[in-house]
C-alpha cells in the first residue's frame, strides 16, 4: 500500500533558503541526486508512439512514467505525474494526430481519488484535466476511427471528450447504481458511438453515444468483474471479455458471450487481454498465475510463463509479431523474440523498487547491500561492488521471503531479517538460522539454608530441588526489523524481543523480555545500545549486559527512529522530529536548525562524526548534523527517501518506491575519470 505524505516543515525550509544562519551549511545540487537501481519492480501499462513504433512508454505503480527509444530495450525516467508517488498508472493513450500529445489515466493505491493527466510535450511535463480531477480513472482508450474521441472509466461511470482530452462529459446515466466502477472500456473500431464498458458487476454496452445502455450479459456468470475487453478490428462482431469467472467470447458484438474453456478460473485473474494485430488469431491472456496464449481465436490456450508471473499489460510489436513485451508486477517488463514462447527481463533503466535496508562491507566500503519487499523472487538482497551503480541479485535461499533488515557481523558474515526469521549469507546461497533461544537467560537462585531438626543440635539433610522439565524450544520463525553491530556480538530488533550472537549470527538468545512489545529499531555505539518499540525505548551501557527503561521526550507519541553516537548522546525521532539527549535520557532537546519531521531514519556516520536523517514527509529533503560544531547541512535530493548512508565520499539514499539514488557528483567524477 502506498503512503500519502505531509508538508509540515514548507514554509520553515522556505524561511531556511532565504535566510541561512552560520550554524548551517546548504547543499542544493542544480539537479537531483541520480536513481542507479536495482532494476525491476512494479510496471503497469504501455503505450507506443504512433510515429515511431521503436519509442515506447511504460507507466509504473509509483506515478512515474518512462520511455524507450529502442523498442524496450532500454528505459529512462520521462515524469512523474501529479508529484505524487501513490498513482498508478495503469492507462497511457497517445494522440494519433497531434504529435505529443499524451493522455494518462491513473489511480491511487488506498484511496478512490485519482485523475486524467495530458501532456502536450512528449510525456516531459503534465497537467491535471479538472472534469476529471480527483477520479480514479480505471480506463482509457482512444476510438480508431475518430483521433480526437477518448473514453474513460472512472469509479463514477463512463466519460468521453471529443476534443483530444480537454473537456469530458459523463456519458453513463449520473448517480447510475449499474453503471459505475467502470473497470475496462472498448470502443467499436468503425464506429465511435459504439462502447463496451466493463464494471465491477458484468459488461454494459451503448450503440448510442450513451444515450441508451444494456446490460450484456448473457452467458457471463453473475457479478462478474469485467477486467479487460477487446473487439477484433476486422470483425467488431468478435467481442473477447475477460473477468474474474474467466475469459468470454462473442459473435454477435455481446449479445451473447460464450466462456472459454482452457483456462482455469480458480485463483486466477484475467487482468488483460491482446490481440495480435497482424493474426487475429493470436490472442493473449495476461492473468495473475501467467501468461497464456492461443493461436485459434480461443479454442485452446497454453501458459507460456510461469505460474508466479503476475501481467498487468501486453505489447505486441506490430511491426514484428514475434517481440512481445509484458509489463509485470515485481518482475518489471518481460521481453519475447519468439512471438511469447519464452521472456527475458529488459529492465534496464527502470526501477521501481521498495528498499527497506542498507549495509555496507567491513572490508569493502565500496561494496554495499541492499534489502527489498513486496518483490518475491524478483526481489531479496540486490549487491553492489561499485558504490551503487550496478547490482547484482542475490537472494538464492531467501525462500522468495521480504527482507526486513540487514546487518553484518564482525567476521563479515552478512545477515538478512525477515518476517519469518534470520538468515546467513553463505557464498551466494542464503540459510536460516536454526539455532535461536526464546527463553530469558535463568538467573542462578541461592542455596536454601538447610534445615534445622526439632531435637537440640540435629540438622536435616536438605532437601533437592526437583529440576522442572523445559518444553522443547519452538523454532523462531518471527519478524526481524533491525540489526547492530556492538564490537563482536549482534543483536537484533524482533517481534518476539532483543536477540544477540557471539558467533557471527550461527546462534542467538534472548536478552530481554518483550513484555508485549514488538522491537522495531536497535542501534550502538561504544558499548551503548538503544532498543525500542513504538512507545517504549530500553538503554544499555555495558554491551547489552544490562537494560533499564529510556525516557524518551513526550512530545514523542511514536518512536520510529534510534541512533546512538560515539560522544555519548542519544537520538530518536518520531513524526514530531528528532530529539538529542547528553544524559541518557535525563532530558531532551532539539537541535537548532535540524528541521525534520515524520523521522523515519536517524544513522550515525563515526568516520563523519554526522547524524544523518531523512524522514517520510513529502519534501525531498536528507539532513547531516555534525556534531563536534552542531553545524546542520541538507540536501535537496529531489526524492522521498527512507534512509541515507554514506559510501566513501559520496552520499547514497533508498527512496520509498524507487530503489537507490546517488550524488550526482560523485556520478559525475566516476564518469569523468572513466575517460
Amino acid at each position: 500500500m502506498r503512503y500519502q505524505y505531509k508538508r509540515p516543515l514548507l514554509l520553515a525550509l522556505l524561511i531556511a533558503l532565504v535566510i541561512v544562519p552560520a550554524s548551517i551549511s546548504l547543499a542544493l545540487p542544480s539537479s537531483a541526486w541520480l536513481p542507479y537501481g536495482p532494476d525491476g519492480g512494479d510496471a503497469r501499462s504501455f503505450a507506443v508512439d504512433p510515429h515511431d513504433n521503436q519509442h515506447l512508454y511504460l507507466g509504473a505503480a509509483n506515478g512515474w512514467i518512462y520511455d524507450s527509444h529502442d523498442g524496450g530495450v532500454q528505459w529512462k525516467r520521462l515524469a512523474r505525474i501529479g508529484s505524487r508517488d501513490n498513482l498508478v498508472v495503469d492507462n497511457i493513450v497517445l494522440d494519433t494526430t497531434t504529435k505529443g500529445r499524451i493522455l494518462v489515466g491513473a489511480w491511487a493505491v488506498g484511496s478512490s481519488d485519482g485523475g486524467l493527466y495530458v501532456s502536450d510535450d512528449s510525456g516531459v511535463s503534465w497537467k491535471e484535466v479538472a472534469d476529471l480531477k480527483d477520479q480514479a480513472v480505471l480506463a482509457l482508450v482512444g476510438a480508431p476511427s475518430e483521433s480526437k474521441t477518448f473514453v474513460a472509466g472512472t469509479l463514477k461511470g463512463v466519460y468521453k471528450t471529443t476534443d483530444s482530452g480537454a473537456h469530458w462529459k459523463l456519458i453513463s446515466p449520473e448517480g447510475s447504481t449499474e453503471i459505475h466502477e467502470v473497470e475496462s472500456i472498448a470502443i467499436d473500431p468503425k464506429d465511435p458511438n459504439i462502447i463496451y464498458a466493463g464494471t465491477w458487476h458484468l459488461p454494459w454496452k451503448t450503440s448510442d453515444n450513451g444515450a441508451h445502455w444494456s446490460n450484456i450479459k448473457e452467458g457471463v456468470i453473475d457479478d462478474s468483474d469485467v477486467f479487460s475487453i477487446i473487439i477484433d478490428p476486422k470483425a467488431p462482431n468478435v467481442v473477447y471479455a475477460s473477468a474474474c469467472s474467466g475469459i468470454y467470447k462473442s459473435d454477435t458484438a455481446g449479445m451473447r458471450f460464450q466462456k472459454i474453456q482452457g483456462i482455469p478460473s480458480t485463483a486466477r485473474r484475467t487482468r488483460v487481454l491482446m490481440q495480435d494485430p497482424q493474426h487475429q488469431n493470436i490472442v493473449f491472456a495476461g492473468t495473475t498465475e501467467g501468461l497464456y496464449r492461443t493461436t485459434d481465436s480461443g479454442t485452446n490456450w497454453v501458459r507460456t510463463t510461469g505460474p508466479e508471473l503476475i501481467v498487468n499489460d501486453v505489447y505486441i510489436d506490430p511491426m514484428n509479431a514475434n517481440r512481445v513485451l509484458l509489463a509485470t508486477d515485481r518482475g518489471g517488463v518481460l521481453v519475447s523474440n519468439d512471438g511469447g514462447a519464452s521472456f527475458r527481463p529488459t529492465n534496464s533503466g527502470f526501477s521501481s523498487r521498495q528498499v527497506t535496508s542498507f549495509v555496507q562491507d567491513l572490508r569493502s566500503p565500496e561494496t554495499i547491500y541492499v534489502g527489498m519487499v513486496n518483490d518475491k523472487a524478483w526481489g531479496g538482497v540486490f549487491m553492489s561492488s561499485n558504490g551503487g551503480l550496478t547490482w547484482t541479485q542475490k537472494n538464492g535461499g531467501l525462500e522468495s521471503h521480504d527482507v526486513l533488515s540487514l546487518g553484518q557481523a564482525s567476521d563479515g558474515t552478512l545477515l538478512a531479517g525477515t518476517r519469518h526469521g534470520i538468515y546467513r549469507l553463505n557464498g551466494d546461497v542464503w540459510s536460516k538460522v536454526e539455532r535461536v533461544s526464546l527463553e530469558l537467560p535463568e538467573v542462578e537462585a541461592p542455596a536454601p539454608k538447610p534445615a534445622v531438626s526439632k531435637k537440640k543440635g540435629a540438622r536435616r539433610a536438605p532437601v533437592k530441588p526437583v529440576a522442572k522439565k523445559k518444553a522443547p524450544p519452538k523454532p523462531f520463525d518471527g519478524a526481524v526489523f533491525a540489526f547492530t553491530r556492538d564490537g563482536e556480538q549482534v543483536f537484533a530488533a524482533t517481534a518476539d524481543g532483543i536477540l544477540r550472537s557471539f558467533d557471527g549470527g550461527q546462534s542467538w538468545n534472548l536478552v530481554t523480555d518483550p513484555q508485549g512489545h514488538i522491537w522495531y529499531t536497535i542501534a550502538s555505539s561504544r558499548s551503548t545500545l538503544v532498543a525500542s518499540s513504538l512507545t517504549k525505548a530500553l538503554l544499555s551501557t555495558d554491551d547489552g549486559h544490562t537494560w533499564k527503561p529510556l525516557a524518551t521526550p513526550s512530545e514523542l507519541t511514536q518512536i520510529t527512529a534510534v541512533a546512538a553516537d560515539s560522544f555519548g548522546g542519544l537520538w530518536v525521532g518520531g513524526r514530531e522530529g528528532i530529539y538529542h539527549s547528553a544524559d541518557q535520557g535525563v532530558s531532551w532537546q532539539v537541535l537548532k536548525n535540524l528541521f525534520v519531521r515524520d523521522v523515519n531514519s536517524i544513522y550515525y556516520d563515526e568516520k563523519g562524526e554526522r547524524i544523518l536523517v531523512t524522514g517520510n514527509s513529502s519534501t525531498t529533503f536528507a539532513f547531516a548534523a555534525h556534531l563536534p560544531d552542531q553545524k546542520v547541512t541538507y540536501w535537496n535530493t529531489g526524492w522521498n527517501l527512507r534512509l541515507l548512508r554514506p559510501v566513501s565520499d559520496h552520499l547514497v539514499a533508498a527512496t520509498l518506491f524507487d530503489g537507490v539514488v546517488i550524488q550526482p557528483q560523485m556520478v559525475a567524477s566516476v564518469a569523468s575519470s572513466a575517460h
